[in-house]
Formats: C-alpha cells, structure tokens, sequence
C-alpha cells in the first residue's frame, strides 16, 4: 500500500463512523458509555435491574483486624481463612506487609466483604506462584496443594476441589495466582505475578494472575503481571451481572491479557503489551459480553503502551472478541457471547497496527467487522461492538498528519 493510501485510510478513521476495520464513535455515540451505566445494573443478563453502584477510593486503616508477615500470618492464605472464619457483615482489613509470598490464594464465596492491601508501594508486595493451564487437573492439584495447605473444612476448600476433580483434560481457568469468588472484596498495593512468565514457548499457555468471579469488585494500585490471561474479569453465574471497577493498575501480558464477562471500568490504568515470548500479533482485550447486555468493558483516561518490540514492528492489537462456547457451531447471532469494549479519552502508543487494530475473535476466528452505515445500532449482534472515542497518541485513529 502507497504512503498516499495509509494517509487517506487513517484519515478517514479521524472521525466517526471510522472505518469496518477500525470504527469510531460519534459524540452522541459515546454518550452512555460511561462509567455510571457499566456499573449501575445488577441482577439477570435477562432482567438487569437498575443499581449504581459508585466506589469510593479504597480507604486503609491505621490498624487492621489481621496481619500478614512478620509477627503476622505467615501466608495471605491464612489471613483469609481467618477473616472468613470471623464471619459477619462488616468490612474487615487485611494488611500485608512487604516481603514475597508465594503460593495462590483463593478467596471464598460467603466472606464478609474483604480489603486486602499491601502496606509498602505495589511492587515490594509481591504474590506469586507459576502455574500453566496445560497441565492436567490432577497435576494443578499437587502443584498448588504439596503441603495440603487447602484441606477438607477449610473455607477455601471447596474452590480448590472444584479445579482438582475437573474431568477436563486440563486445568484451564483454574490456573491463576489468586482467585476471588467474594462479593464487595477490594484490592490495592500489591504485585501479582504467575511466574510462568517466558518459561515456555508462545504457544497457548493460560496462565493468570488473577481472577474475579463476584459483584463490586474493587482493584486499585495492583501490578497484575503474565503473559496470556493475565487478568480475568469473570462473572461466575453466566446469567448474572459482576461488576469489577478498576483503577490506577498496571498490567502486563502479550495475549488476551485483560479478558471476561464482568462489566468492568478500567480508569487511569496502563495496559503494557510485551514481546518477550510472542513477537508479533499479540492482543490485549478480550471480553465475552452476553450478547444482549449494553456493557462490557470501558476504558478511560488510561495509557495502551507496547514495549521496544512492537515498537520496531508495530503489528499490536487492541483486542478481539472471546466467541466463547462456539467452537463447534460458530458465532451465532444473538447466543453466542458477543464481547463490548469503549477505549475513551486514553492514550494509546505506537507499537499497534492503526488501520486493523482488532484481531478475529479467539474460538471461532470470526473476522472483525463494525457497521459504518448511517444510524447504526452499536450494539448490532452481527457486528462487532470493540469501538475507540476521543483516544490520542501515535496508536489511535486520531494521528498528527
């Protein structure tokens, strides 16, 4: 293609309705793609009910009820079971001091709400354990349990049982650092790393550093770090709504890094798309909305960056739809989940490519397609709904020419 047609291609992606390959929200568009509408419903996919939820900044005490590390709980874990154990309605804190721990933590469904939070910055506050999706459930088993540190009566047991007995030939989603299944849990100032990392070639290879299952779930100030999966946004009930809100987090991946059902908020974040393991073609977002819910993930006010990598061969991706479930049949219309993302008022870097920033979806390589036609449904099931407004930077639709 002649420098004359890439102009003329990226400039009239300047404005909306952009092109099929890259649209572009008009103002009026973008209106309800806000963060008060991503998180002001609960309930049914079928039946959302009207629900603001509007979090606060994350608020710590100057004396938590539990302690992890010196003259504290020895793990993250115990500190949970604790926490768990003491029950009630009311919020309770736990502080974990700086230090490395390593070992997954998984947090039950019925604890009362949770604020788990490091008290020296994010990167000195480090949990972490290597743990890959390929390996067999029986294999995750061991791996996470040498000690028997999850044992029958604990609370987390049954989310470990859950992964041990799978009947899958692997452990999949199960393959993660820290698994939350708590309604109104918060998170802040720590470091979460699957140390998988580039141990392995860059094949598919899950391996998470953290997933959320639950409604009003709160992420501020992490430094969640893999390279596939790194982050799942997940509502475990697929016919219910899980809102996650997640601010002022930095994430690292090369494949599908920040992905899920949940309807999720991704404010003042930097999302880092590394070549480390994969070199070229690697994608950030994939959501797997329910087909006929408005909201999926918005980002905003954040910064999409790719390291020195992408940057000499700038073939990034933004994103792609997750077809999940439609490997057998392909995506149908209207059943299949169909995934929704906003990029808004964020920066996005060089290092992707500018005129097809979207990638086929992931199970049914379904080609990227975004209606252009004059008053168009932006959440049309035969289209594509991964949308940019108003972004800035050498990566976004709107360039300096």
């Amino acid at each position: 293609m002649s420098l004359t047609a890439v102009l003329t291609a990226v400039t009239l992606a300047l404005l909306a309705p952009g092109t099929p390959a890259r649209p572009i929200l008009s103002t009026t568009e973008a209106a309800p793609f806000v963060p008060a509408n991503y998180l002001g419903f609960s309930g049914t996919y079928a039946d959302p009910v009207a629900d603001p939820w509007r979090p606060a900044p994350i608020r710590t005490p100057a004396r938590p009820g539990f302690t992890v590390g010196p003259q504290g709980f020895a793990t993250v874990q115990d500190a949970v079971d604790a926490a768990y154990r003491a029950g009630g309605t009311a919020r309770r804190w736990i502080a974990v001091r700086p230090g490395t721990y390593t070992g997954t933590v998984f947090i039950p469904e019925g604890s009362p709400p949770l604020t788990i939070y490091g008290t020296g910055r994010a990167e000195d506050v480090k949990l972490q354990f290597t743990i890959d999706a390929t390996v067999t459930p029986a294999q995750w088993a061991a791996q996470v349990n040498p000690g028997g540190r999850y044992a029958e009566g604990d609370p987390a047991w049954p989310m470990f049982q859950s992964c041990a007995t799978r009947t899958s030939a692997t452990a999949g989603l199960c393959a993660t650092v820290v698994w939350a299944r708590s309604t109104d849990l918060q998170l802040k100032n720590l470091t979460i790393t699957n140390t998988l990392l580039d141990t392995v070639d860059r094949g598919t290879h899950q391996a998470l550093a953290l997933r959320t299952d639950a409604d009003r779930t709160q992420l501020e100030g992490l430094r969640l770090i893999s390279r596939q999966d790194t982050l799942l946004t997940n509502a475990d009930d697929v016919a219910r709504i899980a809102r996650v809100s997640v601010r002022d987090t930095y994430v690292e991946g090369d494949t599908d890094f920040v992905f899920g059902r949940a309807a999720a908020v991704f404010t003042g974040c930097t999302f880092r798309l590394v070549s480390s393991r994969k070199d070229s073609g690697g994608v950030i977002f994939a959501p797997n909305t329910a087909p006929g819910f408005r909201y999926g993930f918005l980002v905003t006010r954040s910064r999409i960056v790719a390291d020195d990598g992408y940057v000499t061969a700038p073939t990034g991706r933004l994103g792609r739809a997750w077809d999940q479930g439609a490997s057998a049949t392909g995506y149908l219309p209207g059943i299949t989940p169909n995934g929704q993302l906003v990029i808004r008022d964020s920066y996005i870097g060089a290092g992707f490519d500018t005129l097809a920033p979207w990638a086929p979806a992931a199970t049914t390589a379904r080609p990227f397609s975004a209606s252009v036609a004059e008053g168009r449904d932006v959440n049309d099931v035969d289209f594509n709904r991964l949308w940019e407004y108003a972004n800035h930077g050498p990566g976004s639709a709107l360039q300096p020419w």
